[in-house]
């Protein structure tokens, strides 16, 4: 049986200042790298290991995968391309706050995010559903049993997610919130509504 866990990447620049990143490479702030060291930690503490750390090729991804390897004297982090966030097409790089400004109607608000769903250039989230299907095909191929850690982004994670317990996207979205250095569960004995691991205390606005 394979376990695999999820974790998204501590607080970068973009995030602290209410930019929509995408995959703009701005690094971790230094709370993000706290954040980092507090889930691996965790992490340490709840006596988890991994046979295998994959991440995101976007730097504040990578960094927190190497802020966990480390900590945890886990095997150097391996470059995963499809673990990469969402394309945010036009949206990259705009202010949050303007999201229902430029996209609405077209939007799915919640507490803490509203997701813009369709901009121009963007990929969708059926896309990212397609592109998390193809990713666990592959991982489940390569490793098959154990447990590995995934480190990836906040739109995407939500889609794997989505994608392993066989949910729709758009409940998903409204479900939780997957916050900066969260760890994720994804396993055949942990249902969906188990999945949360450590939940980290959160800085952005």
């Amino acid at each position: 049986m394979l376990k695999i866990y999820l974790a998204r990447h501590g607080q970068n620049e973009d995030n602290a200042n209410g930019i929509l990143n995408g995959h703009r490479d701005l690094p971790l702030t230094e709370i993000g790298m706290r954040q980092a060291a507090e889930v691996a930690n965790e992490i340490k503490a709840a006596g988890l290991s991994f046979d295998a750390v994959l991440s995101s090729p976007l730097s504040r991804a990578l960094k927190t995968a190497q802020i966990i390897a480390t900590i945890n004297d886990l095997p150097e982090p391996k470059v995963v391309d499809e673990l990469i966030e969402r394309d945010f097409g036009n949206m990259t790089g705009l202010e949050q706050s303007r999201i229902e400004e430029l996209c609405a109607p077209d939007i799915i608000k919640t507490d803490t995010i509203t997701y813009f769903l369709s901009p121009e250039g963007a990929e969708t989230f059926p896309d990212l559903l397609k592109r998390a299907s193809a990713l666990l095909n592959k991982i489940t191929e390569d490793y098959k049993d154990g447990s590995i850690l995934l480190v990836t982004h906040g739109d995407f994670g939500k889609m794997i997610y989505a994608q392993y317990y066989n949910l729709d996207w758009e409940s998903v979205l409204t479900l939780f919130h997957f916050g900066n250095s969260e760890l994720l569960l994804l396993s055949p004995d942990s249902t969906a509504d188990e999945a949360h691991v450590f939940k980290i205390i959160q800085h952005n606005t």
